[in-house]
C-alpha cells in the first residue's frame, strides 16, 4: 500500500514574513514588542536557511535567545505561540529539573530525547489524517465482514430471508448481530446445479452486504453489539533498577519484546459505534510507513526544533561550597554541549542538534545574565528585556487577545444561560487593582489578574445554574462590593495568591 508522501520543504514564500508573525503574536500577546521581533527574525532566520546551498546550510548556526523579565509577562507564551505558528515541535524545560542528577535531577539530554517524542507523535497524527479517508474503508470492509460473514463461514447458521430487516423498527435488537444466506429450502443441490447455485448465492450475498453497508454509513447500526478481533499490545512488566536512570539506557522494551513474543489476537464484543474507532487506530498504523514518520520527524527536531529552557537564572551563578550552588555550574556544563551542537542517542536514532533553537528565559532578580559561565552566554547571542506590565497594560490583556479573560469568562457563563455584561468602568477597576497588588506584594505579571478574576467571578460561577435573574451586569461598584476585603485589607497577599 502506497503511503502518502510527507510534507514537502517548503519555499521562502510559504514562510510567514517577520511582520506577519509579530502580528500573530500580536492576538494573544500583548506589549512586548522587542521580544516578539527578535523571535520573528529568529523564525524567518530558520526559513531563510532552508533556502541556502547545503555546504552554506550547515555553517548557519540558530542564534539563541535570552528573555529577561519577571514571571507572567509572556515569556513562556511567546516561544508558546511562536512553536504553534509554523507547527514546530517544541518542548518547555525548567532548567532547575537538571540539579543534582542521581539525586532529584534528570539528564539533561533527555529533554532532546522528549522533543523527539513529540515529533514522532506530531508527524504520525498528521499521517493518521492523511490515510484517514482509505482507512475508513478498510474498516467498514471489516465491520461488514463481521456482520455479514461470507457465504462458506455461515452454512450452518439459521437462515434469514433475504429481504428481511436486521430489527423490528419499533423494538430493540440486543443479540449479536449473525446472519445466513441459503437459498430458501435445504434441499439436496445436484452436482449439475452446483455452480449456478453458487453464483445466485454470491448476488444474493453481495446485493444484502450492499443493504447493510447503507444502513452502516447511515448510522443505523451504530448501538448494535458485533464481535472483533483485535491485537493484544500487552507488554510484560518489568522494574530495573540502575543509577543513571531508564532514560540513559534508551532502550525501547515495547519494541524489542513485540519482536519476539508471540502476538496474541483476543475477541471483543462491542457496539458498532466502538469498533469502528478501535478498528481505525489498527488500519491506521497498516497504512503509514514508520520509517518515513521517523525520517521526518527527526528532521523537524533537527531543522525547525525549539527547546524554551525556563528558569535558567537558577542555575546562574559561579561555585560555591555552600547548598545547593554546589550544582549550578555542574548543570551548566552540561547544558552547554547540546546547546553548542552535539549527537544525541535516541530510541529512534541519532538526533544533532546543531540547529535547534534554544529560547532562554528567567527573571534574574537574585541573579544576572553575566552570572552564566561565558561559554553559555556566548551561546545565546540576542538578549531581550521584556518589561513589567502596567495598568494600561492590565486592561489590554482584559479586553484585546482573542483569549481574552473578559471573553472566557462570559462565554462560560453563557453555557448556564446566563448573560454577564461587563463596563468598560469595571475593566478599568480590574485593572487598577490588579496593578496596585503586583506593587504592594509581589509582582506576578498578567496571572494577576487570573486569581481576581475568579474571585470577582466566584458568586456568579456557584450559583449560575439557579439564578433566576438571567441578565447580570458588572460595574465597577459591583466590582469593589466583589472586592472589598481585598481592598482594604493591607495583607493582601491574605486574598490574592
Amino acid at each position: 500500500m502506497e503511503t502518502p508522501s510527507l510534507s514537502p520543504k517548503k519555499t521562502l514564500a510559504d514562510a510567514l514574513t517577520p511582520k506577519q508573525i509579530v502580528e500573530e503574536l500580536d492576538k494573544y500577546i500583548i506589549g512586548q514588542s522587542e521580544a516578539k521581533r527578535a523571535v520573528a527574525i529568529a523564525l524567518r532566520n530558520r526559513a531563510r536557511r532552508q533556502m541556502l546551498e547545503e555546504d552554506m546550510r550547515d555553517e548557519v548556526a540558530p542564534k539563541n535567545i535570552i528573555m529577561i523579565g519577571s514571571t507572567g509577562i509572556g515569556k513562556t507564551e511567546i516561544a508558546r505561540r511562536l512553536a504553534r505558528l509554523v507547527d514546530a515541535p517544541f518542548i518547555k524545560v525548567e532548567a532547575s529539573k537538571y540539579t543534582e542528577v542521581g539525586y532529584v535531577g534528570r539528564d539533561v539530554e533527555s529533554m532532546i530525547r522528549d522533543l523527539t517524542d513529540l515529533a514522532i507523535n506530531m508527524v504520525r497524527a498528521e499521517q493518521t489524517d492523511a490515510v484517514k479517508e482509505k482507512a475508513l474503508e478498510l474498516v467498514e470492509d471489516r465491520l461488514l465482514d463481521c456482520l455479514l460473514p461470507p457465504p462458506r463461514a455461515i452454512k450452518k447458521q439459521k437462515s434469514v430471508e433475504e429481504d428481511g430487516d436486521l430489527t423490528d423498527e419499533e423494538g430493540e435488537d440486543t443479540e449479536m448481530l449473525t446472519f445466513d444466506l441459503e437459498l430458501g429450502d435445504s434441499e439436496e443441490i445436484e452436482p449439475e446445479q452446483e455452480e449456478a447455485v453458487s453464483e445466485q448465492e454470491k448476488t444474493r450475498y453481495l446485493r444484502t452486504r450492499e443493504k447493510f453497508r447503507k444502513m452502516l454509513r447511515d448510522g443505523k447500526l451504530e448501538d448494535k453489539p458485533v464481535e472483533i478481533s483485535v491485537k493484544n499490545q500487552s507488554v510484560p512488566f518489568i522494574e530495573i533498577f540502575s543509577p543513571s536512570g531508564i532514560e540513559e539506557m534508551d532502550i525501547n522494551f515495547k519494541d524489542m519484546f513485540g519482536s519476539f513474543l508471540p502476538k496474541k489476537v483476543k475477541k471483543r464484543r462491542v457496539t458498532v459505534d466502538e469498533a469502528r474507532h478501535i478498528l481505525m487506530q489498527e488500519e491506521a498504523e497498516k497504512l503509514i510507513d514508520m520509517d518515513k514518520v521517523v525520517g521526518e520527524a527527526i528532521g523537524r527536531v533537527e531543522n525547525s526544533g525549539i527547546v524554551f529552557l525556563d528558569e535558567i537564572d537558577k542555575i546562574a551563578g559561579r561555585e560555591s561550597k555552600s547548598g545547593p550552588d554546589v550544582s549550578r555550574e555542574g548543570v551548566q556544563r552540561d547544558i552547554l554541549p547540546i546547546i553548542e551542537g552535539s549527537t544525541i542517542a535516541t530510541k529512534y536514532g541519532m538526533v544533532r542538534t546543531d540547529h535547534v533553537l534554544f529560547i532562554a528565559a528567567g527573571a534574574f532578580h537574585a541573579s544576572k545574565p553575566s552570572d552564566l559561565i561565558p561559554e553559555l552566554q556566548g551561546r545565546f547571542p540576542i538578549r531581550v528585556e521584556l518589561k513589567s506590565l502596567d495598568q494600561h497594560d492590565f486592561k489590554r490583556i482584559l479586553t484585546e487577545p482573542k483569549n481574552a479573560l473578559e471573553k472566557q469568562y462570559i462565554a462560560m457563563l453563557k453555557t448556564e444561560e446566563v448573560e454577564v455584561c461587563i463596563t468598560e468602568d469595571a475593566i478599568d477597576e480590574i485593572a487598577a487593582l490588579a496593578f496596585q497588588v503586583n506593587e504592594s506584594v509581589e509582582d506576578i505579571g498578567a496571572r494577576r489578574l487570573h486569581t481576581i478574576m475568579e474571585r470577582l467571578f466566584d458568586d456568579l460561577s456557584f450559583n449560575a445554574p439557579s439564578m433566576e435573574e438571567r441578565d447580570i451586569k458588572i460595574d465597577a461598584d459591583y466590582v469593589s462590593n466583589q472586592l472589598a476585603e481585598v481592598v482594604k485589607d493591607q495583607d493582601l497577599s491574605k486574598y490574592i495568591l
